[in-house]
C-alpha cells in the first residue's frame, strides 16, 4: 500500500524557515518523480515544486522560486522541502504527491502558517 506521510509544518514567523518531510512507503521511491503541492483557502491547489527520480532536475512555481528547495533522499525514501524567507502568503496545507502505476497518491498534508 502506497503511503505518504508529511511532517514539519507549524507556525513560522515571516522571514523564517522550516523544512517539510514526506516519508514514502509501499513503492520503490527511487523510481518515481515527486511533487509538493499546497492548498490555499479560497485559492485552490498550487503545484509548488517537482523533482525527478535522481534529484537532478527540479521545477518551482514562480511564487517560491529562489526561496524553496526541493530534495530527496532515495536511501531513506524521503522527500524534503526547505522553505526559507517565508511570507504570509505561503500559509497553506502542504502535500506531497506521487504518481505510481497510473494512480495519484497524496499524503495527509501538513499545515504551514506564516504569521507574527
Amino acid at each position: 500500500e502506497v503511503q505518504l506521510v508529511e511532517s514539519g509544518g507549524g507556525l513560522v514567523q515571516p522571514g523564517g524557515s522550516t523544512r517539510l518531510s514526506c516519508a514514502a512507503s509501499g513503492f520503490i521511491f527511487s523510481n518515481y518523480g515527486m511533487t509538493w503541492v499546497r492548498r490555499v483557502p479560497e485559492k485552490g491547489l498550487e503545484r509548488v515544486s517537482t523533482i525527478d527520480i535522481g534529484g537532478n532536475s527540479t521545477t518551482y512555481a514562480d511564487s517560491v522560486k529562489g526561496r524553496f528547495t526541493i530534495s530527496r533522499d532515495n536511501a531513506k525514501s524521503t522527500l524534503y522541502l526547505q522553505m526559507n524567507s517565508l511570507k504570509p502568503e505561503d500559509t497553506a496545507e502542504y502535500y506531497c504527491r506521487a504518481q505510481v502505476a497510473g494512480r495519484v497518491y497524496w499524503g495527509q498534508g501538513t499545515q504551514v502558517t506564516v504569521s507574527s
